[in-house]
């Protein structure tokens, strides 16, 4: 059974198809969710909001690509959870930062999506107009098309803020000249 026919049937109530649909793109949602800056102990809140926002809306899909509709969901979901708990978090990072523990962090432990830390990190300070595509195009191999759908913007304008994006990360990972922070 193909994604669509899984849609349509999930789109009638069909739990089982529903369930199936989390099972094929739980990962993507995750890997999404975390290289738009989701903090790693926030990805499964994060993760299930999108579920349940997808569940909801689901009758409201048009047939359109399900993983682009995807995305502009988990897209819109991460940027409405740190609205929510902006100040939450800033509490909890002072709280961290004076109970550090030695050892392996569990940071390091679960970083499953990026293989370079720096680069990720460097990805992360972009401004969200340019961190975006470059994330959908590089690491969701999505088309100018899909991006300009999820962003809803022209597919000029999507060319143009990868092509930005790529030259401030270039001048980003030259401040670091290749050297990673605590290893």
């Amino acid at each position: 059974m193909d994604e669509i026919e899984i849609v349509h049937k999930a789109q009638n109530g069909d739990r089982s198809a529903f369930g199936a649909l989390m099972e094929m793109h739980y990962r993507t949602v995750e890997k999404f969710a975390y290289q738009c800056g989701v903090h790693l102990n926030d990805i499964p809140d994060v993760t299930q909001e999108v579920f349940i926002k997808l569940y909801r809306f689901l009758p409201q899909f048009n047939n359109q690509r399900f993983t682009t509709w995807l995305y502009k969901i988990t897209l819109n979901t991460s940027r409405d959870y740190y609205r929510k708990v902006n100040r939450e978090l800033a509490k909890e990072e002072v709280l961290k930062r004076g109970a550090k523990t030695t050892g392996p962090s569990a940071e390091n432990q679960v970083l499953l999506f990026e293989e370079d830390k720096v680069l990720h990190e460097a990805i992360l300070r972009l401004d969200e107009k340019y961190r975006i595509p470059l994330i959908l195009f590089y690491f969701h191999n999505a088309t100018y098309q899909q991006i300009a759908d999820v962003l809803n913007i022209s597919m000029s304008n999507v060319k143009t803020r990868i092509f930005r994006a790529k030259d401030s990360l270039k001048k980003e990972m030259s401040h670091y000249g290749g050297a990673t922070h605590g290893q």
